[in-house]
């Protein structure tokens, strides 16, 4: 594909269709990278948004998608990902999924979808990406929890899955040191979920807030493009980005 910025930096989000990952995709579209949008199923979102962007800067995004529940859709994105502009700088692992499993109530499938998506994917694609990224002297961003440290009643599974992927995002920060740096974003309360919200545990949550509000999406944003751009003595670090919750 032909593009006229051959050489602004090329960043790959997952599940950046929409939520966190398409405000992330803005933002560092609005600093000048090209933008890969991955998506699972939100393909009218992941088109709306290349749209978006494109209309900005033309040929700055382009959609791409996988399962990453599946090994060759995992090593189909890496590969996928390299070809559209032949170069890959920054990986944000943004997909993830996120539901209760009670205890007495979660499942195999439970396990394997969460573990799946907030740790086993994250590794594999990182892993695939890795020796672009390496020549790129690339960054990593893993998008984590508060909740990897500190439980979240009925979601034993998610919290096992995120307390992988902050060990995963330490861990490669020092096996892929020097020529790659890896860092996570913990984020408190920044959007509701899409569903099983309600208002009295909305105001149970704000309470526990020392700055007494949600968060906005492009306080997250604003933090992964600091780490991509300017952070290059920073890595294994987990930003909290919680407005003081964590405390």
């Amino acid at each position: 594909m032909t593009n006229s910025h051959t050489d602004s930096k090329v960043v790959l989000i997952t599940g950046a269709a929409q939520r966190l990952g398409a405000h992330t995709a803005r933002a560092l579209h609005k600093r000048g990278w090209r933008v890969l949008v991955h998506y699972r199923q939100s393909r009218e979102k992941a088109d709306e948004l290349a749209a978006e962007l494109n209309a900005q800067r033309s040929a700055s995004c382009a959609v791409l998608q996988a399962d990453l529940a599946r090994d060759e859709d995992i090593a189909a994105l890496a590969t996928a990902a390299q070809a559209q502009w032949l170069r890959v700088d920054a990986l944000v692992n943004n997909a993830s999924s996120f539901y209760p499993t009670p205890v007495g109530e979660a499942t195999a499938e439970n396990w394997d979808d969460l573990f799946s998506s907030n740790a086993r994917a994250p590794f594999f694609l990182a892993q695939a990406l890795a020796p672009e990224l390496a020549r790129r002297q690339g960054a990593i961003v893993n998008m984590l929890d508060i909740h990897a440290e500190r439980p979240l009643r009925e979601h034993t599974l998610y919290c096992m899955a995120k307390a992988a992927a902050l060990m995963m995002t330490q861990s490669l920060a020092r096996e892929l040191a020097p020529a790659i740096r890896v860092n996570g974003i913990a984020p408190g309360a920044i959007l509701w979920p899409s569903s099983g919200s309600n208002v009295a545990m909305q105001e149970k949550v704000l309470a526990g807030i020392p700055l007494q509000r949600l968060g906005e999406p492009a306080d997250i944003a604003n933090t992964i493009a600091f780490l991509l751009d300017d952070a290059p003595y920073i890595t294994g670090q987990i930003i909290a980005v919680d407005g003081g919750r964590s405390l």
